[in-house]
């Protein structure tokens, strides 16, 4: 392509940041604009010293200048995308939404890339759902009948920001709705755990699945073919158990380790998401 596609970020906290450090690296995307509500913060002087234009207007920003982007990534809230998704469908612009709003459709890109190309507001779900939904998937893929599907990710506290705190609601809803969507299991139960343990820990996401009749023959190689996938655009994912016949249950850990782009490499919840919501913007910028 002759000219990167250009990019605003709607919120300037931790994911905002770092999300914004992952564009500059990347050959398809340009950040062109960074939005908050606090001129004083963090991010927005990071991005200053970054040479990115910055602004307090909050979705404002946009509307008043609607040829600053073309894409709008939304690391607010999932009230926030709320309102902001009919304001940013209206202007005509791509929406990648890193809140748990249910607003747009789901985007996995280890499972559904492709097939959200000619979406204009995607869904990122949850960082737990990023984990975990692939493995679901699979699960999903290899046996016909799915009776259920629990899903527990523990996270260093320090990694859990005000707007993970405010969205807990909002984040078992959305990752128990698409391990559903994308597994076809027929009951399923999200759990996050905040560990205030000292060092910080990594991100780890243990998903257990009750099937008439376990098949770990075909099951093992899927799963690690799986994560070779996910592997391409987020480094740091790595399968620390792998599929394990327990009581008639299958077993399999995930841990994250964080790229170091803003974020302590121990926060590999908010590095998944991070990535993901990359790889799905860079899809649109190879085939705008």
């Amino acid at each position: 392509m002759s000219k990167k596609l250009k990019t605003a970020i709607l919120g300037s906290g931790l994911i905002g940041t770092d999300l914004m450090i992952k564009i500059m690296r990347s050959p398809y995307l340009e950040c062109t604009l960074f939005v908050g509500r606090n001129l004083q913060s963090k991010g927005m002087a990071k991005a200053l010293s970054l040479g990115v234009k910055i602004s307090d207007q909050s979705i404002d920003a946009i509307v008043k200048d609607p040829s600053c982007c073309d894409l709008v990534f939304d690391a607010t809230s999932a009230k926030g995308h709320a309102v902001h998704a009919p304001i940013l469908e209206k202007l005509g612009k791509l929406a990648i939404d890193l809140t748990p709003a249910q607003v747009g459709a789901m985007c996995v890109p280890g499972v559904n890339l492709k097939d959200c190309r000619g979406l204009k507001n995607v869904n990122m779900v949850t960082c737990g759902g990023q984990a975990s939904i692939p493995l679901a998937y699979v699960v999903g893929q290899v046996h016909k009948d799915v009776e259920y599907i629990e899903v527990v990710s523990t996270i260093s506290s320090r990694s859990a920001g005000p707007a993970t705190r405010a969205n807990l609601d909002e984040y078992i809803e959305t990752t128990e709705n698409g391990l559903k969507h994308f597994s076809g299991a027929a009951r399923t139960k999200a759990i996050l755990v905040l560990n205030p343990a000292q060092p910080c820990i990594n991100m780890q996401t243990t998903v257990r699945a009750t099937v008439a009749k376990p098949d770990m023959e075909a099951l093992i190689p899927r799963v690690k073919e799986m994560v070779g996938i996910i592997q391409k655009y987020v480094p740091g994912y790595n399968l620390v158990v792998a599929p394990t016949l327990e009581n008639n249950r299958i077993i399999m850990m995930v841990r994250v380790q964080g790229l170091g782009d803003y974020l302590p490499s121990y926060a590999g919840n908010l590095d998944i998401i991070n990535c993901a919501a990359i790889a799905m913007a860079e899809e649109y910028a190879k085939n705008a």
